[in-house]
């Protein structure tokens, strides 16, 4: 019965890890198109964070020029598509297309309305806050990962998720976070996850 549990739950996993966070442009998109729809990948890196409204004086190491919060932070995206642009603003070109509602992302700079943001290899862009949720989330990074109904090897592993499987982040202790996905919950360790520092701890 146990066996069955942890098949089941692996293939529902898997289903998830099957969609591609993100698709590589062909070509240049139009400038100015549509923040709600997902991006691909263009020439370059990100533009650098504008100085006009963050000097050093408004903006302390580690704190975001606009919202006050941490940096580098995680967030999550909140809908099933969004474009991440050369810059920040709705007339720079598209980079990246991002289909996979939920994923998480790291924000980096903040400027007005826009969040500089990276996926767990390191691309991305800037993408209007209004595409982010504050809803954690994590991505297997491990080949298999382990999920134990306890936070410890101790625990009973009730079922196991592929890499590139998306949860959702519900705690975190020092080694290990606490995660849900269809249905399943159960703690992994922390370092078969991206989306979540190594000393972060919530509840």
């Amino acid at each position: 019965m146990r066996l069955i549990l942890i098949v089941l739950t692996l293939a529902a996993l898997t289903t998830l890890s099957l969609l591609p966070p993100r698709a590589a442009l062909s070509q240049e998109a139009p400038a100015g198109e549509g923040d709600s729809t997902s991006g691909t990948a263009g020439e370059g890196p990100a533009a650098p964070l504008p100085t006009a409204r963050s000097g050093a004086k408004d903006c302390p190491p580690g704190i975001g020029c606009v919202t006050r919060r941490a940096l580098p932070r995680y967030v999550s995206l909140k809908g099933a598509e969004a474009r991440a642009r050369r810059g920040p603003g709705s007339d720079h070109r598209v980079d990246w297309i991002y289909q996979r509602q939920g994923l998480p992302l790291k924000v980096t700079a903040e400027y007005e309305n826009w969040r500089r943001v990276e996926d767990s290899e390191g691309a991305g862009g800037w993408m209007h806050f209004a595409l982010l949720s504050n809803n954690r989330s994590a991505m297997i990074m491990a080949e298999m990962a382990d999920i134990y109904d306890a936070a410890g090897t101790h625990g009973s592993l009730t079922a196991r998720a592929q890499q590139g499987a998306v949860v959702r982040l519900q705690q975190c202790a020092p080694e290990w976070c606490r995660i849900s996905a269809e249905g399943i919950r159960g703690w992994v360790k922390k370092s078969d996850i991206w989306g979540v520092e190594p000393g972060e701890v919530f509840d």
